[in-house]
């Protein structure tokens, strides 16, 4: 009996082990990778040095507008999230039945009483602050019908004792773009940012499976 209590315990840590296990990223993967353009442009007829594919303007600043160009994204992210919550319950209630009465004679001996009282009284609160600034480098993957962007890209650090990774994909606005060509992430539509680590450092912030299976919901206690 002893046995099979622990290894439905090993098992419920099991599942729940599984439940924290997120697959771990590798640079170069398909869906951040950079889109890469190919000049196939004809040379300009009669001797002109006039191209479509890269035209050049002399009334605008150069800016990010086709696929395969390059926009510096500055990392300007605050957040900041607080909640409190308090419950208490009370209730009391009571019965009694007096003694009975058989003619002249009382059976005090029968009378009964019943008192109940419940009580619960519960409070959770939660605070969270972020920040993220910086700067990432990204591409147009794709320019819609409207004029608005899709870009994405990654950028990879590698330390000492592991690596360090940022990821941002999402939708910017042309006119949104200043004249350096970079343009706030609060401006990013649909944005999707991840800056995390993978590594010794990364590992020993994460709890063992262990601690992970005592804070689990289906711990009963």
């Amino acid at each position: 009996m002893r046995a099979l209590a622990v290894l439905f315990m090993l098992t419920l840590a099991g599942c729940q082990s599984a439940h924290y296990d997120i697959a771990v990223p590798e640079p170069g993967e398909s869906e951040w990778a950079p889109t890469l353009v190919e000049n196939h442009a004809e040379p300009g007829e009669d001797g002109s040095l006039y191209s479509q594919a890269q035209m050049f303007t002399l009334f605008q600043d150069r800016r990010a507008y086709r696929v395969g160009d390059i926009l510096t994204i500055v990392l300007d992210e605050q957040t900041q999230s607080s909640k409190k919550a308090d419950t208490s319950l009370d209730k009391k209630s009571g019965i009694g039945i007096a003694a009975p009465v058989f003619g002249n004679k009382t059976l005090n001996d029968a009378s009964a009483s019943v008192d109940a009282n419940r009580n619960f009284a519960g409070g959770a609160s939660a605070s969270q602050q972020n920040s993220l600034t910086g700067y990432i480098t990204v591409t147009v993957a794709k320019v819609m019908a409207n004029g608005v962007l899709a870009v994405r890209g990654e950028k990879w650090i590698k330390l000492n004792q592991g690596d360090e990774f940022l990821r941002l994909r999402g939708l910017v606005r042309v006119d949104d773009i200043d004249d350096k060509n970079r343009i706030s992430s609060q401006r990013v539509a649909n944005a999707q940012i991840a800056y995390a680590g993978r590594g010794s450092l990364a590992e020993s912030n994460q709890p063992g499976w262990l601690t992970r299976f005592f804070q689990s919901p289906l711990f009963p206690f």
